[in-house]
């Protein structure tokens, strides 16, 4: 459950893809972030941390207008985890559509790391699935399209012990106030300026995840304000 696992007697600051590179794993780890996100994907057998996609059998990674060779070195999931410091909460978002994702990450989490309190979270919600008997796993449903709001509050089977995180494109004081309702921590991204910050915050969404480490200390604050 995400109140055992987190303080949300605060609002929650989560560095985006911070943890896709160890140097901003480490300026996160000292701005104060409460969570440090990381994207996790599964090619050849092995647990990969990069925003990076691959473009099927062409032998290049992709994003946006970055291109990359395969041969660019690639952070594994063990290697972040023996990185982050031992009180870091991870947030391993799973990415692309292979099936065999949230299983081996749920098996690598526990080989390399037992009972370490952690995140996962994916648009693609049966990814999740080996995650909910994991008691040290904070389950997050991540909510990309408006259609999949509604199927939200009605796939979270615990209200009140759920947690989503939400394009804050989709988010309004009423849908903030009946995500609440089934989920104890409401994310919203991209948070990267503080008018953004404070109005979500005025709705009542307590999780921020941000790209700017500036931001991340601003919702530190706010909680230091209470």
């Amino acid at each position: 459950m995400p109140a055992r696992l987190l303080d949300l007697s605060r609002p929650v600051a989560v560095a985006h893809r911070a943890g896709n590179d160890l140097a901003r794993l480490r300026a996160a780890e000292e701005a104060g972030a409460d969570v440090i996100e990381a994207d996790i994907w599964r090619r050849r057998g092995r647990l990969e941390v990069r925003h990076l996609k691959t473009i099927g059998p062409i032998p290049i990674f992709w994003d946006r207008w970055y291109l990359a060779s395969l041969r660019t070195p690639r952070l594994l999931l063990r290697e972040l985890v023996a990185a982050a410091a031992a009180d870091t909460l991870l947030m391993l978002d799973l990415k692309g559509w292979n099936n065999r994702l949230g299983p081996a990450v749920q098996r690598e989490m526990a080989r390399i790391a037992p009972g370490r309190p952690y995140a996962v979270c994916a648009q693609r919600w049966a990814m999740l699935e080996p995650f909910h008997a994991v008691p040290e796993a904070i389950v997050v449903h991540s909510i990309g399209k408006e259609s999949r709001v509604e199927q939200a509050m009605a796939h979270i089977s615990r209200p009140g012990h759920a947690a989503v995180s939400i394009d804050q494109k989709l988010l309004t004081p009423e849908v903030v106030r009946r995500l609440r309702e089934h989920a104890s921590l409401v994310m919203s991204w991209p948070v990267n300026d503080e008018a953004m910050l404070q109005r979500l915050y005025s709705w009542g969404v307590n999780g921020f995840i941000t790209d700017s480490l500036e931001i991340a200390a601003a919702v530190t604050r706010l909680g230091a304000a209470e």
